[in-house]
């Protein structure tokens, strides 16, 4: 399985970014795919999911109203819009898939595959 993420870089505070994640690889009709980042001193925090070829999403409370996950299944693509960003907001942020089933939710521990990560930086 493999995962790459694109679109990362610098952001005005209030602004837009859309990340982008191209995943290939895994064979189950339906995964749960998931948005994470992880700022500098900090742990890994998970911020959106998305279950393939559904409609079920769910987000974290510091993103919530803020940025939305979708995804285009023909092309296993999974984005990441980012609105209205804030300093706070800044960290490197990874795209990642769990192959098991059953797996719903932001435990980073239930994802067994990840991408490199990118930057992005709100100013």
């Amino acid at each position: 399985v493999q995962l790459v993420e694109s679109g990362g870089g610098s952001v005005q505070a209030g602004g837009s970014l859309r990340l982008s994640c191209a995943a290939s690889g895994y064979t189950r009709s339906s995964v749960c795919m998931g948005w994470f980042r992880q700022a500098p001193g900090k742990g890994r925090e998970g911020l959106a999911a998305i279950l393939t070829g559904a409609t079920s999403t769910i987000y974290a409370a510091s993103v919530k109203g803020r940025f939305t996950i979708s995804q285009d299944n023909t092309k296993k693509m999974v984005y990441l819009q980012m609105n209205n960003p804030s300093p706070e907001d800044t960290a490197i942020y990874y795209c990642a898939v769990s192959t098991r089933a059953a797996v719903w939710g932001l435990s980073s521990t239930d994802f067994d595959y990840w991408g490199q990560g990118t930057q992005v930086t709100v100013s």
